[in-house]
């Protein structure tokens, strides 16, 4: 993401103080993920594009969790013990922000999609000519249920800011609905939340009342309704999910990716895809994967840490664990398991194998149901197999182990010693045949049957 740089000094306020009981969950609300990074995280990564010089959370319960959750970001944990409002919960935010001139950007953390781009138009729109001293970020979903409203002129400027449930029919009908973010400049922030009253029937400090104070005015900006989209229950995460997932796969088919079945497929956060990239059904992305150009990733794969280079094959049925790194034009077939293990150019894992902790060189062919043994119940050790080596099918090589260049084991060999370069390795009993034995046997057995009978 390029950078942007607000045009004066910014902090950013991110409440997070909810109880969040509609999500029932003992993991904090914010920390919920979408497309495998935390909603919070989420944020923090859009926030960081704007290169604030201060970031602070709001938590109530669960501040533990949080204050993990961001360490090494620079984020200030502010504590909201009782939970007295919006408004309220800004104001803990006032040692944090101490000594700080500037813009003040609020947001949510359970509304995690706000881009970058959006709220810097929110800045640039707050350091306009008129110097409004709040803007509010608006939207105009499809229903505009129960959302309060923002009552504007046509320059954008608020003349009322209403509830729902205190609208009357005609402000109802107004479609702009209030998402609840704002940027306000710091000298203002804290001046006008020491003005606004809790004379409402819950009792509580409301951000929006700010915007209504006399003696100044507001402004409203508007975005799409996807980007301020909240979540409050698990049904609203599975929504969020989904509008963040179709963006997504939108985006990676106009960059050329074919996706053969995109609403079967599933990326996460930071997914990276190249040219000429082909998706098959039911292909499932989790964090830190990098797929080069011309790769083939078959259907029902799941993919996470892992890399996979130019014109590999993956799959179906494949699935690449963190530390997987597939080479060139390599090929990881059928209920196939790689695990932080390397395969050089043109080398085959076709079937039914576990390959761990292990590398494979250039061209070499792994057997169906070969198994790197690489874990004694205590410790790991890697597997070394060298260019041009063949694995015989249903093969089990004990690590630590080294295979040797154009080295051959045979089929159901328990290798646990080096094998030499362009060696033959068999590790099995000589084959008996007995002739006639079988037929001597079932006769045996039919007689024994007949007297128990």
């Amino acid at each position: 993401m390029t950078p942007v740089t607000a045009k004066r000094p910014l902090a950013v306020i991110i409440l997070a103080a909810g109880q969040g009981t509609r999500m029932k969950s003992s993991l904090h609300k914010v920390l919920h993920p979408v497309a495998g990074r935390p909603m919070l995280l989420h944020l923090l990564a859009s926030t960081s594009a704007l290169d604030p010089q201060r970031q602070v959370v709001v938590v109530g319960a669960g501040r533990e969790q949080v204050e993990k959750a961001v360490e090494g970001t620079g984020t200030v944990i502010a504590v909201q013990d009782k939970q007295l409002g919006t408004g309220h919960a800004v104001a803990q935010a006032h040692d944090a922000l101490a000594g700080f001139a500037g813009d003040v950007l609020i947001l949510y953390g359970d509304v995690p999609l706000v881009s970058a781009a959006t709220m810097q138009a929110m800045l640039d729109r707050l350091s306009r000519g008129d110097e409004p001293r709040a803007v509010v970020l608006g939207f105009r979903p499809d229903d505009a249920a129960a959302y309060g409203r923002i009552i504007a002129d046509g320059q954008g400027i608020i003349e009322k800011m209403v509830e729902y449930k205190d609208a009357s029919e005609a402000e109802r009908a107004v479609t702009l609905c209030n998402s609840g973010l704002m940027a306000v400049r710091s000298t203002d922030l804290f001046v006008l939340l020491d003005r606004i009253g809790n004379d409402n029937a819950a009792g509580e400090y409301y951000l929006p009342d700010i915007v209504m104070l006399p003696g100044g005015q507001s402004a409203v900006i508007e975005t799409e309704a996807w980007e301020v989209a909240g979540v409050n229950s698990r049904i609203e995460l599975a929504s969020v999910e989904a509008q963040w997932q179709a963006r997504r796969r939108t985006e990676a088919m106009r960059d050329g990716v074919t996706l053969v079945a995109p609403e079967t497929v599933f990326f996460a956060h930071d997914t990276q895809l190249g040219r000429d990239v082909v998706v098959e059904p039911h292909v499932v992305f989790g964090p830190g994967v990098r797929i080069a150009d011309d790769v083939t990733i078959h259907a029902f794969s799941h993919l996470e840490g892992a890399e996979v280079e130019t014109g590999a094959h993956v799959g179906p049925y494949a699935r690449l664990r963190p530390g997987a790194r597939i080479g060139p034009k390599a090929k990881v077939g059928n209920f196939v398991e790689i695990k932080k293990a390397d395969l050089a150019e043109g080398a085959k894992v076709n079937h039914l194998s576990y390959i761990g902790d292990a590398s494979i060189g250039a061209g070499a062919n792994i057997g169906a149901g070969t198994i790197t043994c690489n874990y004694d119940g205590f410790l790991k050790y890697r597997t070394e197999i060298g260019a041009g080596a063949f694995i015989g099918s249903n093969s089990a090589l004990v690590a630590p182990v080294s295979i040797g260049d154009g080295a051959i084991v045979g089929a159901g060999s328990v290798v646990t010693k080096d094998v030499e370069a362009d060696a033959l390795c068999l590790v099995r009993p000589e084959q008996v045949a007995r002739p006639g034995w079988a037929t001597k046997f079932r006769e045996i057995m039919k007689a024994m049957k007949a007297g128990k009978a």
